[in-house]
């Protein structure tokens, strides 16, 4: 499959379940024989996976949210899978505005699955960070038996933000939970036995996923000190935590409770800080943020697109936009939907200034520049062997028979102009937007720029221009340009 992830192996080591992130599909493979048994369509972009303690019952993070982004309910979802039928079991949405899944795990006892995640509040305009404004930080609490979600709560306190959460584990006797935090660079320490005991004794539960104080007095923040903690793992009493731009592993003993410390390991000779990596760092880095409530990777994980509509100030209230891809900005400008920054330069610095609520020294902001510079499209899922399949082929031709090259020209696939295509709807109407790349937008649905086409075949059901084309030339087309 296409990026594999997240390996799961059955207890009793027969077994091998994969997530093909971009295939959108989960393998399940016989390790005897060494041949895959299965492969089973997920949701959007399946990124982490865990088995129950019993090996029956899988279950399976989505990173994005599937379907339109204008609806006012978007949520990326947990699915679980039956092992031995291999048929998904359910398919649960999380709380709306929830993306960028990244860790999953299962209670020791196999009761709870723990997913985490962004909480984006992308209904309210990007004015202010204060209490989580824009983007609070979320650990979700599945039931696996009753096969629903129990609750969502959030990570962060009241004035400070405990950015991307990002790995999660149970420690093996199950009373404590552990996260780590890749943007603030810490873990959190969760009573998990309390946390329960909350969860059932609350008398609003439809309110803690706003409830910014749920976990005070049940969690510990413990700071690490290298940068970007990604994967966890727990074995006995220590937590092993992957530094990612530290290239070290942080270790923390658990049993020493009220004076955890961190410390954390070379895992070789530091590696060059180059103007990218430096610039791929501060990306992802939330502790320059006010308050911490979030890093550029917020809005744009892995430089890409969370798929929600926000509602920036640059260019009027009253207008959420669509998320976009950092891939290919500098060298298409204008940027933002409707063109209105000039350049992908002043979309970075006005990003720290409007979003982060933060300014930063010219020298440190330009190796942002150079990071997103440096980003090279991941060929498409679509096809063949690296090469294009027959019906994108005939899509090809399709794609110059309705002039779609006049436009979207090779290489990179724009002319770099503003047209109205006859998209713009209510206040939208006759709006000139920006002609965006086509490369990699096999990845970056829901599409337009209010996000109302789930797919790419749905866009030609407002864009002009493809009216004399039969239905078969539509999915031919619609093929070619998924391949770019």
């Amino acid at each position: 499959g296409h990026t594999p992830v997240a390996p799961t192996i059955s207890p009793d080591g027969k077994k091998l379940t994969v997530c093909n992130r971009f295939d959108n599909s989960v393998s399940f493979i016989d390790l005897e024989t060494e041949r895959v048994i299965a492969t089973i369509p997920a949701a959007r972009e399946p990124i982490a996976a865990a088995l129950t303690p019993d090996g029956n019952t899988l279950i399976v993070a989505n990173h994005l949210p599937d379907g339109p982004a204008n609806t006012g309910m978007i949520s990326a979802k947990i699915q679980v899978f039956d092992t031995e039928s291999r048929r998904i079991l359910a398919t649960i949405p999380l709380p709306n505005g929830s993306t960028s899944l990244r860790g999953l795990c299962v209670s020791p006892d196999g009761r709870y699955a723990y997913a985490t995640h962004i909480l984006g509040r992308y209904l309210l305009p990007t004015t202010q960070l204060d209490r989580g404004w824009m983007n609070t930080n979320a650990v979700s609490v599945i039931d696996i038996q009753e096969k629903r979600l129990l609750n969502t709560l959030l990570l962060d306190n009241i004035d400070q933000g405990s950015a991307n959460p990002w790995g999660v584990s149970c420690t093996p006797d199950g009373k404590r939970l552990v996260v780590s935090h890749s943007g603030t660079h810490e873990l959190s320490l969760i009573d998990r036995e309390r946390l329960h005991e909350k969860l059932s004794a609350a008398e609003e539960p439809d309110q803690i996923p706003n409830d910014l104080a749920f976990l005070v007095g049940i969690r510990q923040r413990i700071p690490l000190e290298g940068k970007g903690p990604r994967g966890l793992a727990v074995v006995g009493d220590q937590a092993y935590v992957a530094e990612y731009f530290s290239d070290s592993l942080a270790v923390v003993d658990l049993e020493r409770k009220e004076s955890l410390r961190a410390r954390s390991i070379p895992l070789q000779d530091p590696v060059p800080m180059t103007d990218v990596r430096k610039g791929e760092l501060l990306f992802h880095d939330a502790s320059v943020c006010f308050q911490h409530w979030q890093s550029c990777a917020t809005c744009h994980p892995d430089a890409r697109t969370d798929a929600l509509n926000w509602d920036l100030l640059n260019d009027g209230l009253g207008s959420p936009k669509n998320t976009k891809n950092m891939l290919l900005a500098h060298q298409t400008p204008p940027t933002s939907m409707t063109g209105v920054r000039d350049n992908a330069e002043i979309s970075v610095r006005a990003g720290f200034r409007y979003i982060e609520f933060t300014v930063l020294p010219e020298e440190e902001i330009r190796t942002v520049d150079e990071y997103l510079k440096s980003l090279t499209p991941v060929p498409s899922p679509y096809l063949v062997d690296g090469e294009l399949s027959e019906a994108a082929k005939r899509g090809e031709v399709v794609f110059k028979k309705a002039n779609c090259h006049h436009c979207h020209p090779e290489p990179l696939f724009t002319d770099l102009q503003r047209y109205d295509v006859g998209t713009g709807e209510g206040n939208e109407a006759g709006t000139e937007f920006d002609t965006p790349t086509l490369i990699e937008s096999w990845r970056t649905a829901p599409y337009l720029y209010d996000g109302r086409a789930a797919t790419m075949k749905d866009v030609f059901k407002w864009h002009q221009g493809t009216e004399q084309l039969t239905d078969k030339e539509i999915d031919d087309l619609v093929e070619y340009v998924l391949s770019l």
